[in-house]
């Protein structure tokens, strides 16, 4: 049985992709490697996997997949829309992040405790920003990899060494 603790959100799926069974899957966050051969959905309170007969890149996010088993738009319909999950150890072996996995993380700075959690992560200016939501505050933290402490995956926590005066709170 799939454990929930042992995965961690990768995406979405799309519209099915033609008649013979392929569907699209958005990334929210990296690409697959070569070791995935499946995704997992929350099917009634159960994660059940769906394996891939054969995985092409749409666009530098998005993929057309073949799920095992699935013969027809129709029988890929049900997929439209669910949330997909991909085991945890995929992603600790990657090289290939992106700043939207640590949407849903916890940021937490090794001086001034919890920031709060990131919601978005506003890439439309030159530097990529956390959008970190603290009750009704807004705060905004540089995604730059020399400000970040440690990532805990298990427990969805980003922890920032950030320079004094960066966040006030």
């Amino acid at each position: 049985m799939l454990k929930k603790e042992d995965f961690v959100y990768y995406g979405k799926f799309l519209k099915p992709h033609g008649t013979k069974g392929e569907i699209g899957l958005q990334s929210d966050g990296f690409t697959l490697g070569d070791d995935c051969d499946f995704v997992a959905c929350n099917i009634d309170g159960i994660l059940v996997p769906f394996f891939f007969e054969n995985i092409r890149p749409k666009s530098h996010d998005t993929y057309i997949v073949k799920v095992e088993r699935m013969e027809s738009a129709e029988d890929v319909r049900f997929l439209t829309n669910r949330d997909a999950y991909i085991p945890k150890q995929w992603v600790e072996d990657s090289d290939e992040l992106t700043w939207s996995y640590f949407k849903g993380f916890t940021a937490i700075d090794t001086t001034l405790g919890n920031i709060g959690e990131i919601v978005d992560v506003d890439d439309n200016t030159i530097n990529t920003l956390f959008v970190v939501e603290k009750g009704n505050d807004e705060i905004l933290i540089p995604a730059q990899e020399e400000f970040i402490a440690d990532i805990d995956h298990d427990n969805k926590e980003i922890i920032f060494n950030l320079p004094e005066g960066l966040v006030s709170m």
